[in-house]
């Protein structure tokens, strides 16, 4: 899951005292500068670090008001309901249901490190009907209610849901819908909506695989871009996704294509463009959401002066990981309050603001990691002041990601996920290639049953009726 190369920078905070979450009391930090960009190189801020205020705030438990879903539209650089008031889209990533990333369920050794492999490896072990079997058996466990429960008790209104292309199409019968394909993501669509929650769909992995992540599904390979027949089957798999979902309203938008960085921004955009082009034949209502690149999004040019309409840019700017400095109340506050002038003269948040409003495009951040190694106090006040100024800006975002499962288990400084197991609710390393079938049934099974430990500050901040100020008022 490696995330857009953003300008990084590099700081570090005054560490806070960790309390009770909902008894909470924090020394808020004032803000002094900031500064980022969307570029790369490391970059250190000239700013001073932000400096202690008086300010206390805890935050105040509040009822979570849900709203039917209603069909979503682009107005402007808003995301809007169909009478025109802005709909603030806060939500998560549902990571490793539909496509695996082993980092996310202490797995991954031995060799066995992408979905590819497994798969494979499975084929070689067991044959193809257990391998389907088996994979049945993870995806009912990886998401059960307590999971669609514990993602509304966050306050949050929209998942981002990263699916693999072999989810729909029959891998031994190219252009073939799956017996049960709509199976995952019908589900899905009705446990959020039962839940007043919207879903954007993501296509994480495409066929033959759009990047040379894992993340994409096959490590190393990269082959969507050579291949016009993987290119077109990625067009008869959008157009079968398009004319199923159509007319409904909880989804939130079509991510056409995860990181697709294995091309050059241009090869990218024209394919993007395409892609668009086949979703608009079938389906004229959601908003189609077009995939920046490492570099940025100015090789699609201004896409509504080609005849494009109801579409959102996507970014993935990860404050603190990825060779963008370490995680820090500073590297949040640069990235946040625009309050000094980074490398080639950008500022954050606001050069995005600017670079949007030029376009007059709206935006989906669709990954972003605010809380992780942070502490659990800090953690869940830079979560909230986060997606507050996302929603000011008028941005949808989702987070990476809802669930993240260890071997030891335990929230720590700050995992990856919203939850995760219990400290001492362990998960077995399993050595695929020689453990046997009941110890791959007992894994999966148990990603269904494991106790959770919540992310408790983030869930304080996120439903609590006042907002924190880690920054300090300016």
């Amino acid at each position: 899951m490696l995330k857009l190369d953003w300008l990084r920078y590099q700081k570090k905070f005054a560490c806070l005292a960790r309390l009770h979450w909902l008894f909470a009391v924090v020394i808020c930090l004032s803000m002094n500068a900031c500064g980022s960009d969307s570029t790369v190189n490391s970059h250190q801020t000239n700013s001073e670090s932000a400096k202690p205020s008086s300010t206390i705030i805890v935050p105040i438990p509040q009822t979570i008001v849900t709203e039917q879903p209603v069909m979503l539209r682009i107005e402007g650089t808003r995301w809007v309901r169909p009478d025109g008031t802005q709909k603030n889209l806060k939500g998560v990533n549902l990571g490793n249901w539909l496509m695996q990333e082993f980092w996310m369920m202490g797995q991954g050794a031995n060799g066995i490190d992408d979905q590819c492999k497994l798969e494979a490896l499975l084929d070689q072990r067991f044959g193809y009907a257990e391998r389907e079997r088996l994979y049945r058996l993870f995806r009912q466990n990886w998401m059960r209610s307590r999971d669609w429960d514990q993602i509304a008790q966050f306050g949050l209104n929209v998942v981002r849901l990263p699916f693999i292309w072999s989810v729909i199409e029959d891998e031994k019968k190219p252009r073939t819908l799956r017996a049960d394909a709509w199976e995952y993501l019908d589900d899905a669509i009705t446990q959020a909506e039962q839940r007043g929650m919207h879903v954007i769909l993501d296509l994480h992995g495409a066929v033959g695989s759009q990047g040379w992540e894992h993340h994409s599904g096959c490590a190393g390979k990269n082959l969507y871009w050579n291949s016009a027949e993987y290119q077109e089957r990625t067009i008869w798999l959008w157009q079968q996704v398009a004319g199923r979902y159509k007319d409904r309203a909880a989804v939130a938008g079509y991510s056409l294509l995860n990181e697709p960085w294995g091309a050059s921004p241009e090869v990218m955009a024209r394919e993007i463009k395409r892609l668009y082009q086949a979703v608009r034949a079938v389906d004229r209502n959601h908003v189609i959401i077009l995939p920046g690149h490492s570099s940025g999004i100015a090789a699609y040019g201004n896409p509504a002066e080609q005849g494009m309409q109801n579409y959102a840019f996507e970014i993935h700017p990860y404050p603190g990981f990825f060779g963008w400095a370490q995680p820090s109340l500073q590297v949040h506050l640069d990235w946040l309050r625009c309050g000094g002038i980074g490398l080639n003269g950008s500022t954050g948040v606001c050069e995005w603001q600017v670079r949007l409003k030029n376009l007059n495009a709206a935006l989906f951040v669709g990954e972003f990691q605010p809380w992780a190694g942070l502490g659990p106090e800090l953690g869940g006040q830079i979560t909230r002041v986060t997606y507050d100024t996302y929603a000011t800006l008028g941005w949808a975002a989702t987070s990476w990601s809802y669930k993240l499962l260890s071997n030891n288990g335990g929230q720590g400084n700050g995992t990856w996920g919203l939850v995760t197991n219990q400290s001492g609710q362990a998960i077995p390393a399993l050595n695929f290639q020689t453990a046997s079938l009941a110890e791959i049934e007992a894994l999966f099974t148990l990603f269904g049953s494991i106790p959770y430990e919540p992310q408790q500050a983030v869930k304080a901040w996120m439903t609590s009726a006042v907002a924190p100020e880690p920054f300090g008022r300016p």
